[in-house]
């Protein structure tokens, strides 16, 4: 049996060109309003879809803290970050004059703070709703299936901060 890191590392899936299949990390942020679960949804910059906030790993956090970052950025929310991902998506990506493969990894982020002003205020559209109504607000199927099936008791494993 493989010997696990004692700590999270950081997310590597991309190991040479522009071809390859690149990673991105995702924010599922919930609360709960009362005794009614939400979960907060993001427009995108380009299409005004709705989709959890997103974005590309980097060598300094690990792949929950990646997932805590964007959820701030993009939604401007802060929480505590579960240290295993909840899931995983595809979708195509479009770049130029074609598109790139991209893997999701998603982190549930339990939301502590909102915020009014964050950094991409003026860029986005923040919205929070429950997880069924949430999935029929998205497009790629694979985060529908996440967000719909999320149930933030399934959690197994104690939250750490981000």
């Amino acid at each position: 049996m493989p010997k696990l890191p004692k700590k999270p590392v950081p997310l590597k899936l991309r190991s040479g060109g522009k071809t390859d299949v690149r990673a991105q990390l995702a924010a599922l942020c919930y609360r709960y309003k009362g005794d009614k679960l939400q979960v907060c949804l993001v427009t995108t910059r380009n299409t005004g879809r709705w989709i959890m906030p997103r974005g590309w790993p980097t060598h300094k956090n690990t792949p929950a803290q990646g997932a805590a970052i964007e959820a701030y950025e993009e939604a401007g929310v802060k929480g505590i970050a579960h240290p295993n991902s909840i899931g995983a998506y595809s979708y195509d990506k479009p770049m130029g004059d074609g598109v790139m493969p991209v893997m999701v990894v998603v982190y549930a982020i339990r939301v502590t703070e909102t915020k009014k002003v964050w950094p991409e205020k003026k860029e986005r559209k923040r919205k929070w709703m429950s997880p069924k109504k949430a999935a029929q607000h998205m497009d790629e199927l694979g985060a529908r299936q996440i967000v719909a099936r999320f149930d933030p008791s399934s959690l197994d494993i104690a939250p750490s901060p981000a």
